[in-house]
């Protein structure tokens, strides 16, 4: 009969958990999208991008932001459930029952360590794929010249070779008035101009030309050298000519996805293992590198324990001195600083370029590792966000989206800015990536712990009445004082 219940109730907080979950995943995942767009809404709008290619990117994006939302649904979806079941009493019912609140919590917990599996898969798997095909799309987009757009009075220059002012268009968007184009020849010789009344402008089927159709215009051409004043001026009229322009710049090229494949973003953790030990590998050559030049330029390093420097009782060893300089004889002093000052010169300049390689080296080592940390901390964080929302929405007993978005959003925003914090002080080497990507766990976990302790003791952490009537205990305490100290005061 127990065993019966306890499945019931198994079931019954698995179907509170799986709607909400959807819902928060979704909605997570378009405000994340839609932050991308935002981002990069100037670089894909007036591109003429078809529909086809907008749809490919925002399911490349979405894959790749899939590990991100997966935590804040988790955290978002576990308060609101336990918030709901707070609310109607359903947990006091269990409660009273004798099933305890972490009995309750525990299929929830089986299935957040699927959903941490399956960010796993995404961060390692599905989502350096998607991040290569979204990279290289997003690169061709932003690379793509502006959609092809001639506007009234406007100097158009997008095309290559070309500037156009068209004085009015007609309402069929077709037929041109007053046109003047501008044709820059380009074996460096005059530039040609075109001046017509009216005309038609298309664009071919195949949209690889835009072609005009001028009527009762000129053309005005200048042969010879543009270099000297011995040049030939030319001007023709024409009652009908049609000028052709090529649009082959205009359209989006498709960039082979190698471009962008060895980048630490695209790579699982397999690969970066082999990636990360042989950029730990360069990184020792570089340093042992300058050690040699070091020693190469500064001799007495090679010397330094082995000529007794230290065994020395000569008086002027001997005696205190503020500077190295007045221990040699003043006729040698200046050829010695000048011959030393070179020498330190000399390596500077041998030493520059190996050390700008060591630190590239090091700055992408960096990158390489914060990489394979950040698919762990990724997958694990949904697991911490269920240590913080399960019993945060049974110690506040509040359902709905209210006040549940508002903690979501609290300590989302407090590890997505560790997280960030983490990453920085990895790349600048204040911290080691152990210690900087895993910093949002190292916080958040024990506040889950706290928060798991609070609500198995029936806490009144977030209870409104609860500090109501803390504050008007204190005050009971503290009258009795005050009154005592007025008195003293006034004797």
């Amino acid at each position: 009969m127990q065993l019966n219940i306890l499945k019931k109730l198994d079931t019954l907080i698995i179907k509170a958990f799986i709607g909400p979950f959807i819902a928060t995943f979704f909605i997570t995942l378009f405000v994340l999208v839609l932050q991308f767009f935002w981002l990069y809404i100037d670089d894909i709008v007036g591109k003429g991008v078809d529909a086809f290619t907008v749809i490919r990117l925002i399911g490349d994006v979405s894959a790749t932001l899939v590990p991100l939302a997966l935590p804040l649904a988790v955290l978002l979806s576990s308060i609101m459930t336990f918030g709901n079941l707070g609310e109607s009493f359903e947990l006091v019912a269990i409660k009273a029952a004798g099933i305890s609140l972490l009995r309750f919590m525990s299929p929830l917990f089986i299935l957040c360590i699927g959903l941490t599996y399956i960010a796993f898969l995404f961060n390692n798997s599905i989502g350096p794929v998607a991040t290569l095909k979204m990279n290289t799309l997003k690169y061709d987009i932003i690379m793509s010249k502006p959609a092809f757009d001639i506007r009234e009075g406007v100097f158009y220059d997008k095309i290559e070779g070309y500037v156009i002012k068209i004085g009015k268009k007609d309402k069929d968007d077709s037929t041109i008035r007053n046109v003047i184009i501008y044709e820059q020849n380009p074996q460096g010789l005059q530039d040609n101009i075109i001046v017509a009344d009216k005309g038609k402008m298309v664009i071919t089927p195949n949209h690889r030309a835009l072609e005009f159709k001028l009527e009762n215009g000129s053309i005005y051409q200048e042969k010879g050298d543009h270099q000297t004043t011995n040049t030939e001026f030319m001007r023709m009229g024409f009652k009908e000519f049609i000028k052709v322009l090529d649009l082959s710049s205009f359209k989006l090229n498709r960039t082979d996805d190698s471009l962008f494949r060895n980048n630490y973003q695209m790579l699982s953790m397999r690969q970066l293992n082999v990636r990360i030990d042989s950029l730990k590998r360069d990184e020792k050559e570089y340093r042992d590198r300058n050690v040699n030049e070091s020693k190469q330029n500064l001799k007495f390093a090679r010397y330094l324990d082995t000529t007794g420097w230290a065994k020395l009782k000569t008086p002027a060893l001997s005696k205190k001195t503020d500077s190295f300089s007045k221990l040699i004889p003043h006729d040698d002093r200046i050829p010695v600083i000048d011959r030393a000052l070179s020498q330190i010169n000399t390596l500077k300049a041998r030493l520059d370029q190996p050390s700008f390689l060591y630190d590239t080296e090091q700055t992408s080592l960096h990158l390489h590792q914060i990489a394979w940390h950040e698919k762990l901390t990724l997958s694990i964080a949904c697991l911490v966000m269920f240590l913080i929302g399960a019993p945060l929405g049974s110690i506040i007993r509040k359902g709905g989206i209210g006040m549940p978005l508002i903690f979501a959003v609290i300590f989302f925003v407090i590890f997505f800015m560790l997280n960030n914090f983490g990453k920085k002080f990895v790349k600048e080497d204040v911290m080691t990536p152990l210690g900087g990507m895993w910093l949002s766990t190292y916080v958040l976990t024990p506040i889950g712990i706290f928060l798991t302790y609070k609500a198995l003791q029936d806490s009144q952490l977030f209870n409104k009445e609860f500090y109501i009537r803390l504050r008007k205990k204190i005050i009971t305490l503290i009258q009795p004082i005050a009154m005592r100290m007025r008195r003293g005061r006034a004797q």
